[in-house]
């Protein structure tokens, strides 16, 4: 009877310790060739990397942007940095889960 107690406990205690990994803004991965070619990483663990990958991308680009409109005289137009920056962020990340074996799913 205690070691079922035990049992149940650690089980409960793993469970709450994983639903704080949950990202409730992940979107869902699908793996593309799941039989044939595994994905190289678990989808939480490929959407972590991605996301960094990302927001690189995101302060990469905004920099970039910043560094044309000096060169070219013209001024900077905020909207216009925001969306060119959260593009090539977006574009990043699904590149990113390309290359670890994932799409997203629609």
């Amino acid at each position: 009877m205690p070691r079922s107690m035990v049992r149940a406990f650690a089980l409960c205690a793993a469970v709450a310790a994983l639903a704080g990994c949950v990202d409730a803004n992940m979107p869902a991965l699908v793996p593309v060739a799941a039989p044939f070619d595994p994905p190289l990483n678990l989808p939480g663990v490929a959407h972590r990397i991605c996301v960094g990958d990302g927001n690189f991308m995101y302060r990469e680009a905004k920099k970039q942007y910043e560094l044309r409109a000096g060169m070219g005289g013209y001024p900077i137009d905020p909207a216009v940095e925001e969306a060119t920056a959260a593009a090539a962020a977006h574009r990043q990340y699904v590149t990113c889960l390309s290359s670890q074996g994932y799409r997203i799913a629609r």
